[in-house]
């Protein structure tokens, strides 16, 4: 396998719902290509653009709005800055005209229900999750490109030799958690702190903090919008949102201005029980329905699981005394290098691994993050990310529709708690007695994957899928 250092910000990126591998991946792939044609001819001299997609990226892409991300990505427009409000007139512009900017400089005849084929029977060997991009020039020539989204946002080119960072050279390189620890147990430093010194490769650490403060200031506006959002998910499912009404019946009539005083709302509603469980719940809701919204997210370490990470570290801050800016950076440093583990021992795809590559991965990545700022060691926090991938086993992907709401949006409160039981359960224990590794769990998760019917991997072809008529309201 080649080397692969993995940044916090690979793990975490910004962009738009609702799905990593169909929506974010397939509109950085259409960026590239404009960028590979630019590099054979000017974009004057293109006179079409067609796109195939193949696999699960055919058979949920409607679902996952794969054809939107790649008709915004062919424009030349970017998900962490495109206005997601604007999304639906210009994509319902291209359609009506039949033509887009190519680049956001060329004009070109297109019309997405010609130029984008959905090939649902066809699948490349590689990876579930391909496009094909093809144009023609003006003078008879032609560029064909395939690309794969491997999960995550995570994009790799048909025969790319090299990935993108792997000329990196780390100081504590990590590929799996037994690496991991010996580092820890080396040096002495905390998993967070390996991670800080690890990014000090790419750039300056006040560089790193500032860019994972963003990362969540993102996350936060996220929950924010989704707690004050009302009405009903797009896609024909009819799905109510939930998080504002939660919201409104936590806070009784209490009043704030902004995500600050809000926080502190919360905070003097205490710590009983089931007040800390709906709060958990409303947080993951929020972001997933932002997330099936064509809202502003934090793929984390994907869309569909979007909101298993904020809602934790929520938690932490409102409940356990987390609001600080070095402990936020603490949480989503660790968080992010459990990910990076699952990503290169298994997979963070759906459509190579079902929701336990998604939801699992998240919900590990939320314990081991939560315990290691709850002031456990280094063992204990493998530990806690251990359990919360074991208890995710076997969990298939069977979106209703092909849409990233049922059952995906409860599933990231359910990976939330898990996770918090988890990190309780890993504080309370013994790991020198554990009769299970993360990297037993990591090996055991991919090999569950290559077990399992591609009905379960995001192709909308088996369980709730086919047994949920999609004309009946949501339970």
């Amino acid at each position: 396998m080649a080397y692969e250092p993995i940044s916090v910000f690979d793990m975490f990126k910004i962009g738009v719902g609702p799905s990593s591998s169909h929506t974010l991946g397939p509109w950085r792939a259409a960026q590239r290509f404009v960028l590979s044609v630019e590099q054979l001819q000017p974009l004057q001299n293109v006179q079409s653009v067609r796109v195939l997609l193949y696999g699960s990226l055919a058979k949920t892409g409607k679902g996952h709005g794969t054809d939107v991300a790649i008709e915004l990505g062919l424009c030349g427009d970017d998900p962490v800055t495109f206005d997601v409000t604007a999304i639906d007139s210009k994509i319902n512009d291209i359609a009506a005209m039949k033509k887009m900017i190519l680049g956001g400089r060329h004009e070109i005849d297109f019309d997405p229900a010609e130029d984008i084929e959905f090939l649902m029977s066809e699948s490349l060997p590689f990876h579930p999750n391909a496009v094909t991009f093809l144009a023609a020039f003006k003078n008879g020539q032609s560029i064909a490109e395939t690309y794969y989204s491997i999960g995550g946002g995570f994009v790799v080119k048909e025969n790319e030799t090299t990935i993108g960072k792997a000329q990196v050279q780390l100081p504590f390189p990590v590929d799996t958690a037994q690496d991991l620890l010996h580092w820890c147990m080396k040096t002495g430093m905390s998993i967070s702190e390996i991670v800080m010194e690890n990014e000090n490769a790419w750039r300056s650490e006040d560089e790193t903090k500032q860019g994972i403060l963003n990362i969540w200031r993102v996350m936060h506006q996220c929950i924010f919008k989704g707690c004050h959002t009302e009405g009903y998910l797009p896609g024909g499912l009819n799905v109510k949102r939930r998080a504002s009404g939660l919201n409104k019946k936590l806070l009784q009539q209490h009043s704030y201005k902004d995500f600050s005083e809000w926080v502190e709302v919360i905070r003097k509603g205490g710590n009983d029980f089931k007040y800390t469980l709906d709060w958990v719940s409303c947080f993951a809701l929020a972001v997933n329905e932002e997330n099936a919204s064509f809202g502003r997210v934090v793929t984390a370490p994907t869309n569909g699981a979007a909101g298993v990470i904020p809602a934790v570290l929520m938690y932490y801050v409102c409940f356990c005394n987390g609001h600080d800016e070095e402990k936020i950076i603490r949480f989503l440093a660790t968080a992010s290098e459990v990910g990076s583990i699952f990503k290169k021992g298994a997979t963070i795809s759906a459509a190579m691994g079902g929701c336990q590559a998604e939801i699992g991965v998240s919900s590990a990545m939320a314990a081991a993050a939560l315990t290691e700022c709850m002031g456990g060691t280094q063992k204990q926090v493998l530990m806690a990310g251990e359990i919360a991938m074991e208890h995710h086993l076997g969990l298939t992907c069977d979106p209703i529709a092909g849409l990233v709401q049922v059952p995906c949006i409860e599933r990231n409160t359910m990976g939330a708690i898990k996770a918090i039981t988890a990190s309780q359960l890993a504080l309370q224990s013994t790991p020198d007695f554990a009769k299970v590794s993360l990297d037993a769990v990591v090996k055991t998760m991919w090999e569950t994957s290559q077990d399992m019917n591609h009905k379960y991997k995001e192709t909308a072809e088996g369980g709730l899928a086919i047994n949920i008529p999609i004309a009946l309201p949501e339970c």
